[in-house]
């Protein structure tokens, strides 16, 4: 409990203290009056000091105003003890919702308890403790066991084991060693390691982790926006509302001035929209904080709001429905060359690359790769590589490229991407490279059937029989082949166009290179692995872990966080409407008011709360 809730809790003991001993000490009404309004002045002075500050800054009708309004009106017709009881239950309200909120944002801000306290450099044989903004890139930390990574960096010594829990909900350890790559937010639990930095702290994983959740809030959903106008104009029309309850009753049914004003204020008090104000935007920070609980980012309440009515899912398949981790596979040769002079100059041609194709060319070659014998290259968009190698032409791609050369060649039909040689204008051969899906792809894509997804896409730039051999393992729907990176955008509008107005379409790729379909799709979601940039600077949606069948997990997150907030939009309007209906009948009091008002908003505030709590 903080300091502010325990003076509240102070207050509103020592205010029940003095309104028992003011309800049993007989007196006259002024006697009476001047008494009630000790404990009314201790337990309500800050709601009368808001309500005026507000009233000063031209923010007139909020809650304060409202309870202002009815506890003094309460006095005026003489109604002394329920004029501070309400005040007093009023207060008792808002400890219990700050607490239920505090409770929420710890749990959340829990979750990501990522940040790292300090980083830890060697200066003349000594450890030395330091902030993480002082290090700068290429300085080398030591992360001893038990503490946080401070910043993103490569392992010079030692071996351990990860905790990445906080980043991706998973429990197992990931085991690190020399050259690996290791992200800030990770806990070391085993040995000692030494990191050479690659970022500065404001750059690295942690950092904008906890940006994009700390701002989150900024990206409302629908349901946010329209709790806020509405409570803009629902407020004001119930206190002319009131108002005119107050006047007009008496002429209509056979009340008396005094009971009429009483019921207006009844009015005034159950109209105060707190409920729906506070519980909204915790839904949706809760849904935030639980879908990070599972390494799920999602940068805003809207985009969670959108996840919930997905129809359509477009995946890229490099990377995302497959590895992306090429070998070759086989070497077909033609023209008396030999499989290692395709591969040689294949490799050689393919050296600057940073294309998983050349990482699989370069892992076949297995050799130290002699960069003066490279000449020249230019890569050919959408076709492959130019190369002079050892004064020989090299080309180097797919079957458009023989085509625009007009090189004779053999097609060859792989499942695989198949490379195509060609060395001083002569066809060489072919080389087929595959790609191995990802385990548990095809149980995520029928995770998403079972969940309403009416139809899958997969965008790829392989050839068809290649594209065929992954669809139809996975039951894709639909597939779109041999594409430049142009075309996937291009390919994703005419999904957008075709698909009805009321369908999300998602595209999921794997943040590197998908960027303008990633920010073209409604929600973008990338498959973020540990430490990928691109995939949290361009995604809606990062899985932070790179598990697909995450994806299924973010939808019902989404869809449950989205129930929360329709149940507590129909909850608190329909408690309100009913008792205020009852006010206006004279069926109401003060004490029903208040419940109306203090009471539904923190049952809401609590059915949002279980947004924190997400089980598979």
């Amino acid at each position: 409990m903080t300091k502010k809730q325990k003076k509240m809790r102070l207050r509103i003991i020592i205010s029940l203290i003095l309104y028992i001993i003011c309800l049993f000490i007989p007196a006259e009404n002024f006697i009476k009056l001047v008494l009630f309004l000790i404990p009314y002045f201790i337990i309500g002075y800050d709601v009368l000091l808001r309500a005026v500050n507000n009233i000063k800054n031209g923010q007139v009708f909020d809650e304060n105003f409202l309870m202002t309004i009815a506890t003094i009106g309460a006095f005026i017709i003489g109604e002394y003890s329920e004029g501070v009881a309400v005040m007093l239950f009023y207060q008792v309200g808002e400890l219990f919702q700050s607490y239920a909120v505090g409770k929420s944002r710890q749990s959340i801000a829990s979750l990501m308890d990522i940040r790292p306290d300090f980083a830890n450099i060697e200066q003349n044989g000594e450890i030395i403790e330091v902030d993480p903004d002082e290090v700068e890139v290429g300085q080398i930390i030591i992360v001893q066991a038990g503490e946080k990574i401070p910043i993103d960096g490569i392992v010079l010594e030692g071996t351990s084991s990860l905790d990445t829990a906080a980043l991706t909900g998973e429990s197992i350890p990931r085991d690190v060693y020399k050259d690996s790559e290791v992200i800030s937010g990770c806990i070391n639990l085993s040995g000692m390691l030494k990191i050479r930095t690659t970022k500065e702290f404001g750059e690295s994983t942690v950092s904008k982790i906890l940006d994009l959740v700390e701002n989150s809030s900024t990206k409302k959903a629908k349901a946010e926006n329209f709790v806020t106008k509405f409570a803009r104009y629902y407020t004001p029309t119930v206190v002319i509302l009131a108002a005119l309850l107050a006047v007009s009753l008496p002429f209509i049914i056979d009340v008396s001035f005094a009971n009429s004003f009483y019921r207006a204020l009844t009015f005034l008090v159950i109209s105060c929209p707190c409920a729906l104000v506070i519980s909204i935007p915790l839904s949706f920070f809760g849904g935030i904080g639980g879908a990070s609980k599972q390494g799920i980012l999602v940068k805003g309440g809207n985009y969670l709001e959108t996840l919930a009515k997905l129809k359509i899912v477009v995946f890229d398949k490099t990377g995302t429905l497959t590895k992306g981790i090429f070998n070759v596979s086989e070497v077909i040769t033609e023209n008396d060359f030999s499989k290692n002079e395709i591969i040689e100059f294949a490799c050689l041609a393919e050296s600057y690359s940073k294309h998983p194709i050349a990482y699989a060319l370069k892992n076949e070659y297995n050799q130290k790769i002699d960069y003066s014998r490279i000449s020249d290259t230019k890569e050919l968009a959408g076709m492959g590589i130019y190369a002079v190698i050892d004064g020989k032409s090299v080309l180097i791609g797919n079957e458009r490229l023989m085509q625009h050369e007009k090189i004779a060649y053999n097609t060859y039909n792989s499942y695989g991407t198949v490379i195509y040689v060609a060395i001083d204008n002569k066809y060489a051969g072919c080389i087929s490279i595959t790609d191995e899906i990802k385990p548990n792809a095809d149980k995520a894509i029928k995770n998403l059937y079972d969940l309403g997804v009416k139809k899958t896409v997969m965008l790829t730039g392989d050839n068809k029989k290649a594209a065929s051999h992954v669809a139809n393992i996975l039951n894709i729907s639909d597939m779109k082949c041999e594409l430049l990176p142009a075309d996937k955008v291009n390919a994703v509008e005419e999904i957008l166009d075709s698909k009805n107005k009321n369908e999300v379409l998602a595209f999921v790729g794997d943040g590197i290179n998908d960027a303008p379909v990633l920010a073209r799709a409604d929600v973008g979601i990338a498959m973020g692995g540990l430490g990928s940039d691109a995939a949290i600077e361009a995604a809606d949606v990062v899985l932070m872990d790179d598990k697909l069948e995450k994806l299924a997990d973010a939808v019902k997150i989404a869809r449950k966080t989205v129930l929360i907030v329709k149940e507590n939009i129909i909850f608190a309007i329909g408690c309100k409407l009913l008792v205020l209906f009852l006010g206006a009948l004279g069926y109401a009091n003060m004490w029903a008011a208040v419940f109306a008002d203090v009471g539904v908003a923190i049952i809401a505030i609590l059915n949002s709360s279980r947004m924190l709590i997400y089980k598979k």
